[in-house]
């Protein structure tokens, strides 16, 4: 059994090589990981930043308040700033991963304590939504099994590099990781050095179409593809425009609105003003946002 006894031997390594670098974020019910990538930064995922400070756990059990230096909601991703101490970055792989490549994960929920399993790339070219609806393409499936809280911890080849960020958790076992190549880097320089992206946004939260049509039905409305208001932030583009909760989107930029890419889609591209078609019961309007 050399193979096993091989993975056994390296999972011990890189718990010794790479431990040190990957830390607990947050604490109690809210938690999640992160990994040093350099001197007094650690890269995580923004979801698991619920306000301006975090607590950050070091493997040694030493804790510090980590602040956001730069975040990418819709990217998911977000770097904070704080006191890694003599802490080694990971380095990073940045080489493109098959189905099949043997990767190793690592993962500290809330700084409960170190751990690496073994994998593989099960699938690439995945895609999820983050945080606020928008779809984050390109990610890597692998099948090294994490506990919740592991998101924002890195995948790493057997040599500890930095392959991908563990983002988002599938089932019981399965992860997809937004991988470590050339933009990924980019974007961590940026966010390290301040550089927060700013993306348009209206202030709505939304329901598919299959929703929309399921309510509309109930209360005797005819069915209408499009996106159905369920919350709308105070003081934004979309309450200022008088939208309001209930309401369907049907349109935006002249173009039919049948899902949350469609939308997206109109909001990127517009320059201001974005005009919006809804639906309110079964009365048609048609509203213009001032967009952030």
């Amino acid at each position: 059994m050399a193979t096993l006894e091989d993975v056994r031997d390296r999972l011990v390594d890189l718990s010794e090589r790479a431990g040190g670098a990957v830390v607990g974020i947050g604490h109690r019910w809210a938690v999640g990981s992160g990994v040093v990538v350099g001197p007094d930064r650690v890269l995580t995922n923004a979801h698991n930043l619920r306000r301006d400070e975090v607590t950050v756990t070091f493997a040694d059990g030493r804790t510090a308040t980590g602040k956001p230096a730069g975040v990418d909601v819709d990217g998911d991703v977000a770097v904070l700033e704080v006191d890694t101490g003599d802490i080694e970055p990971l380095p990073w792989n940045g080489e493109p991963m098959g189905i099949g490549t043997p990767v190793f994960a690592l993962a500290n929920p809330g700084g409960r304590g170190l751990r690496v399993t073994f994998g593989f790339v099960s699938g690439t070219e995945r895609s999820f939504r983050g945080p606020r609806g928008r779809r984050i393409s390109g990610s890597l499936e692998h099948t090294a099994p994490l506990l919740p809280g592991s998101s924002g911890g890195p995948v790493v080849d057997s040599e500890g590099a930095l392959l991908g960020l563990n983002t988002n958790r599938l089932g019981e076992g399965f992860y997809l990781a937004i991988p470590a190549d050339a933009s990924l880097r980019e974007r961590v320089d940026k966010l390290a050095g301040g550089d927060s992206p700013r993306r348009a946004r209206l202030g709505i939260a939304v329901a598919p179409s299959q929703v929309a049509n399921r309510l509309r039905r109930a209360v005797g409305l005819p069915e209408a593809d499009g996106l159905l208001i369920r919350e709308v932030a105070g003081d934004s583009p979309a309450a200022n425009a008088g939208l309001k909760e209930g309401d369907l989107i049907v349109g935006a930029g002249g173009r039919d609105v049948s899902h949350a890419d469609d939308l997206y889609a109109q909001i990127d591209s517009a320059r201001d003003v974005l005009e919006v078609k809804i639906l309110r019961g079964a009365e048609e309007r048609i509203l213009e946002l001032r967009i952030d």
